[in-house]
């Protein structure tokens, strides 16, 4: 799925639509089915290949939303996105919104629980789904706060991070996904300083070449970013996001998750007609 989700760009840009009404970075904005709607639509008129959809917060500090509540609020956007022959991601960790959601019309899991609960993985091999696995430790509402993680938590964080993910990866396809329906997210600010996501992106090359799998980077609009620009809020952390995608890009990432679907394609496609490609 994720080979056909990846545009003429070589990059496939996964837009981000949070039925949520507590995310980091667009605080409620989509927190109706009409704006979660009406938000889907808009991502793919921009160039979105993926619409991922989310009914739970995965900010510092949030805690997990019961299934019937994500359901209450996704389901519907979902099936409403995929009626329209637009491929949905489901942004969620619990097995049984993932179920109804890929019956519903989604075809991939994005898993920010980094396989918290391994009957997951088995929901996805049924549905013969794409499983993106994202690297973190412990829950949302186990982390101290944006960018905040003790320095001396990983030893060189791109070897711990891949080392840890294959472990997950080797679960997932012991019960059942197939290798090539799995995708890398190294977790971008989930149990990472500022310093150690912005390492890892820097050496996102790296990690392209280890794994053997397409690698997934959202950096957008997120907290350790405000390394070039102490202080932005969110919305003003366009011009770094735009340069992480960018780098992602040139260095073989196959998924860009992003809030900014439009500019980084611009962005993207410039890029490309300056460098001929």
């Amino acid at each position: 799925m994720l080979d056909r989700a990846t545009s003429k760009r070589g990059v496939a840009l996964m837009g981000v639509c949070n039925v949520t009404p507590d995310s980091f970075s667009d605080a409620g904005r989509y927190f109706t089915f009409e704006t979660a709607r009406a938000r889907a639509i808009d991502l793919v008129e921009r160039g979105a290949d993926v619409v991922d959809v989310g009914g739970e917060s995965t900010r510092p500090g949030a805690t997990a939303v019961p299934a019937v509540e994500q359901l209450r609020r996704i389901v519907e956007v979902v099936r409403d996105a995929a009626s329209r022959q637009t491929c949905v991601s489901v942004d969620t960790g619990n097995p049984e919104v993932a179920a109804a959601c890929l019956e519903a019309g989604a075809c991939v899991v994005n898993d920010a629980s980094f396989l918290r609960d391994d009957s997951l993985a088995e929901v996805v091999a049924s549905a013969r789904a794409a499983l993106v696995l994202m690297h973190t430790r412990g829950t949302p509402a186990q982390m101290a706060g944006f960018g905040k993680y003790p320095e001396e938590g990983y030893g060189d964080v791109v070897a711990d991070v891949c080392r840890e993910w294959e472990a997950a990866a080797a679960r997932a396809r012991s019960a059942g996904v197939r290798p090539d329906a799995i995708a890398m997210d190294p977790g971008l600010g989930f149990a990472k300083s500022a310093r150690q996501s912005f390492e890892l992106l820097r050496r996102i090359g790296e990690i392209v070449r280890a794994v053997a799998v397409p690698v997934v980077i959202g950096a957008s609009r997120k907290s350790f970013l405000t390394i070039a620009d102490a202080g932005a809020s969110p919305e003003q952390r366009l011009g770094a996001s735009l340069g992480a995608a960018l780098h992602a890009a040139r260095a073989g990432v196959r998924v860009l998750r992003v809030h900014d679907v439009g500019e980084t394609r611009q962005a993207i496609d410039f890029d490309r007609a300056l460098r001929g490609t």
